[in-house]
């Protein structure tokens, strides 16, 4: 069985694994585990672009609108507006690519407090995607678990971490962070891998919100820069759309759509954690890449 299978990839690897994949234009499915809430990570921010996007379809916003960006006011990330040094002026259309393309968390951060975490939980919800939950800005959510781990917030553990002195100090203050209740599925922003397949689902088919903006975020998933997990399961000559999301030491995920030369499309979502204590297993992002193309191949020779 199909399902059997997968348990043994992600048993190789050294993980967990939650598989839901959905033959965009037929009943077609594979699904293990896809009902149980798991840390979403970064793949939560397709429903911030959805969300955004219908805004603008809708006239609510205007998606050349400004903002500024201040090096102050930076969410931490590692990557794009939380490591300039000047503000920065972008349109919320461009923030939003910065978002999808690179998972700038600034980005992210200004776009929920724009359209709000209500609109983006009411837009799921009216699309029967409940379980697909924001805890809040990724800001609050840090400094959350920061507390939860012993510090006055994120800030504070990212200096204690930096100013580590002994060997493994730095390891240990993480292996906090990691067991903070506010880093737990349901306190932080959550969803469950058929949820998030079926958002992918219903985009594609132009049934998520209007159709330009489903265009447009079908548009900027393509554009996606970090393609380490389910594209590796994949030839060149297949096209993937895909949103990951990270949390070292405690999930690697992957969503995305996979569409092949002959028109086929399948919307995949797979979410890994690790088996025990310690960092990620490196054998994850593989995984995740092998999980998808056997689901796909099993949908593929069955329609």
């Amino acid at each position: 069985m199909i399902e059997d299978r997968l348990e043994e990839v992600f048993a190789e690897a050294g993980c967990k694994g939650n598989v839901a994949v959905l033959d965009i234009d037929g009943p077609g499915q594979v699904v293990l585990g896809d009902g149980e809430l798991v840390v979403a990570a970064s793949t939560f921010k397709i429903a911030v672009a959805l969300e955004l996007f219908c805004q603008g379809a809708e006239g609510r916003l205007n998606l050349a609108e400004r903002v500024r960006l201040s090096p102050s006011q930076a969410t931490p990330g590692g990557q794009g507006f939380c490591i300039f040094e000047d503000e920065a002026e972008v349109s919320l259309r461009d923030a939003a690519r910065m978002m999808m393309t690179i998972s700038d968390n600034t980005a992210t951060d200004v776009l929920i407090r724009r359209v709000s975490v209500p609109r983006i939980h009411a837009r799921l919800a009216g699309l029967g995607l409940d379980r697909i939950r924001l805890a809040g800005t990724i800001r609050e959510e840090f400094d959350a678990i920061g507390c939860d781990a012993g510090f006055a917030g994120w800030a504070e553990m990212e200096r204690a971490m930096r100013e580590a002195g002994a060997p493994g100090d730095a390891d240990r203050i993480w292996e906090r962070v990691l067991s903070a209740p506010s880093l737990q599925p349901g306190r932080v922003t959550s969803a469950t891998a058929g949820q998030m397949a079926a958002l992918l689902r219903l985009v594609w088919r132009d049934e998520a919100g209007p159709g330009e903006a489903c265009a447009a975020v079908r548009t900027i998933l393509s554009q996606q820069r970090l393609t380490r997990k389910i594209a590796t399961g994949f030839s060149a000559a297949v096209r993937v759309a895909a949103k990951s999301g990270t949390v070292p030491g405690c999930v690697s995920n992957d969503v995305g759509v996979v569409e092949f030369p002959d028109g086929s499309r399948f919307a995949v979502a797979v979410f890994t954690r690790p088996t025990g204590p310690g960092p990620r297993p490196p054998q994850a992002d593989p995984a995740i890449g092998a999980a998808a193309r056997l689901s796909v191949e099993h949908l593929r020779r069955l329609g």
